[in-house]
C-alpha cells in the first residue's frame, strides 16, 4: 500500500486527485492485466455504495484507459455480492447530492462515449447508479447471484437518466414496472428484459467478461466507434435540468431522511407505510 492509498476517501474531495492509476479513492482498484485494465469496486462496509470522489474514479478510470496505448479495454466489477447499490445516500447529505458539482462527477455520458470497450461484470446487488453503469457499459455480464433494481422514484428522485434509457432498452411498459414498483429482478429476468448482456454461473463470470472484451477488443476501432455513436444518437440525451432540480427539491429531501431514518417517506399513505425503507 503507497501513502497515496492511506488518504480517506469523502464526498467533499479532500482526498487526493487522480493521477496515474489511482482513481483518486482507495476503494476503486485500478490494476492492469495485459491488455485490460480492472476496476473494482472495494468498500465492503458500505456494500460497495459510491461517494462523489468514487463515481468521479470510475469517470477517471474510463478517460485513463481511452488514453492509454497498452491498454484496450476495460472491466468493471465489484467485490463480494454487490456490484454497485448506487450513490451513498447513508454518508452524502441532500446539499451534497442536489450540489452542480454531483452531476459533473457522475461516469455516464463518460462511459457512454468510451472510445475502449468497457465490460461491466456484474457480481451481485446491482441497481441505482450501478445498473445505470452497467446500462452505460458497451457490454455487461451478470452472475446468476445478481439482481436489480431501479428505486430513485422511493428515494424522491425523478431520475430522467432512467426516463431517458430504459424505454429505448425494454420498453415503456417494462420502465413503468421498474421505476414505478421498485421491484426485484433476477439475472435471467435481467437478460430476459434486455438490461444486461449475459447471465453466467458465478465462477465464471470474470473468464466470461474478460472473453467477452477480447472479442470487443478485437473489432476494428474506429468502425465500432461510429456504430457506438449510431446507438448513442438511438438512446439520446436525458433531461439533465429536470433532473438537477429533482435534487434540489423537497421529495429528495424527504426520501434521504427516510433512508437514513430507516422508515417509510411522508408521502406513503399512512396505512400504506411498513416498518423499514422501502
Amino acid at each position: 500500500m503507497t501513502d497515496t492509498d492511506k488518504w480517506p476517501d469523502t464526498a467533499d474531495f479532500t482526498a487526493p486527485p487522480p493521477s496515474g492509476d489511482y482513481t483518486g479513492s482507495p476503494f476503486l482498484k485500478f490494476t492492469r492485466h495485459a491488455p485490460f485494465a480492472h476496476l473494482v469496486v472495494d468498500r465492503p462496509e458500505a456494500r460497495n455504495a459510491l461517494t462523489n470522489a468514487m463515481y468521479f474514479g470510475v469517470r477517471y478510470a474510463v478517460k485513463r484507459v481511452d488514453n492509454d496505448s497498452d491498454l484496450a479495454g476495460m472491466i468493471i466489477t465489484g467485490v463480494g455480492d454487490v456490484f454497485i447499490p448506487g450513490g451513498d445516500l447513508g454518508r452524502n447529505t441532500p446539499d451534497s447530492w442536489a450540489d452542480l458539482s454531483m452531476i459533473d462527477v457522475l461516469p455516464f455520458d463518460t462511459l457512454r462515449m468510451s472510445v475502449k470497450p468497457v465490460v461491466s461484470a456484474l457480481n451481485g446487488i446491482c441497481q441505482g447508479g450501478g445498473l445505470m453503469i452497467a446500462m452505460c457499459s458497451d457490454i455487461s455480464v451478470a452472475a446468476e447471484s445478481a439482481t436489480f433494481r431501479v428505486p430513485e422514484l422511493l428515494r424522491g428522485i425523478a431520475d430522467l437518466y432512467y426516463a431517458q434509457m430504459l424505454p429505448r432498452m425494454v420498453g415503456p411498459v417494462r420502465t413503468k414496472d421498474l421505476m414505478y414498483t421498485g421491484r426485484v429482478l433476477t439475472a435471467h429476468e435481467a437478460v430476459e428484459w434486455g438490461l444486461v448482456n449475459r447471465v453466467v454461473p458465478d465462477a465464471e463470470l470474470m473468464d466470461t467478461a474478460d472473453e467477452l472484451l477480447t472479442r470487443a477488443a478485437s473489432t476494428a476501432p474506429h468502425a465500432r466507434l461510429q456504430v457506438k455513436r449510431a446507438l448513442d444518437s438511438y438512446i439520446g440525451l436525458q433531461d439533465r435540468i429536470g433532473m438537477a432540480e429533482s435534487l434540489r427539491g423537497p421529495e429528495f429531501v424527504e426520501g434521504w431522511k427516510a433512508f437514513s431514518e430507516r422508515r417509510a417517506p411522508e408521502w406513503v399513505p399512512e396505512e400504506l407505510r411498513r416498518p423499514g425503507r422501502l
